[in-house]
């Protein structure tokens, strides 16, 4: 498999800098999480390598995108279409399947990085808890708090996050992905058992 460092390397001359520094970020804060839940030093550095190529199709344009994802026979959703930013996790995905050879568990905590889905793994929860609120660039309000849930309880962090994502759209009068309203309920039910 090929080395973090080099994984380093190839991403920087894909993302600009603040993306990169983001990417690292989330790296070391999947990192410290499953060191946190007592991962496998194996699970551990596959987990790094996923938080760290997660966003590698970020930058891709809404044309871009749109143009991989029929290509490469990766299927687009109604709110995807409408904004394809959302498939830069998918397309991430594909990429690092075909280019760096991930295996399943990352490929999916990479494409469901953004929205979340029913049933996820604790790879999927690291990386999108790490996405949120990795120390380098995230710096909205009450990231502090944020950033000390998914140390207690991963489930509350991911619903806290999406809460946080869903009022956010709400207020601001744009759309979310129904993954990530699928993913609060899941969850929610699943705590209340």
């Amino acid at each position: 498999m090929v080395s973090i460092e080099e994984l380093k390397e190839e991403l920087k001359t894909i993302l600009d800098d603040h993306r990169y520094i983001h990417s690292i970020g989330v790296m070391e804060s999947c990192e410290k999480l499953a060191k946190n839940y007592n991962l496998s030093e194996e699970d551990t550095e596959r987990l790094m390598r996923a938080g760290l190529m997660h966003d590698m199709a970020k930058h891709m344009s809404a044309e871009e995108s749109i143009k991989y994802c029929e290509d490469n026979n990766l299927k687009v959703d109604y709110i995807e279409s409408v904004l394809p930013s959302l498939l830069h996790g998918k397309i991430a995905a594909d990429m690092c399947k075909k280019k760096y050879g991930f295996d399943d568990e990352m490929c999916e905590a990479i494409e469901f990085h953004t929205t979340g889905r029913m049933n996820m793994t604790i790879f999927d929860k690291i990386l999108f808890c790490s996405d949120k609120t990795e120390e380098r660039t995230r710096d909205y309000e009450d990231v502090e708090h944020y950033r000390a849930t998914p140390y207690r309880d991963l489930d509350e962090s991911i619903i806290e996050i999406i809460d946080y994502i869903i009022d956010d759209a709400v207020k601001n009068n744009r759309v979310f992905h129904e993954l990530s309203a699928q993913t609060r309920n899941y969850l929610l039910l699943n705590r209340q058992k």
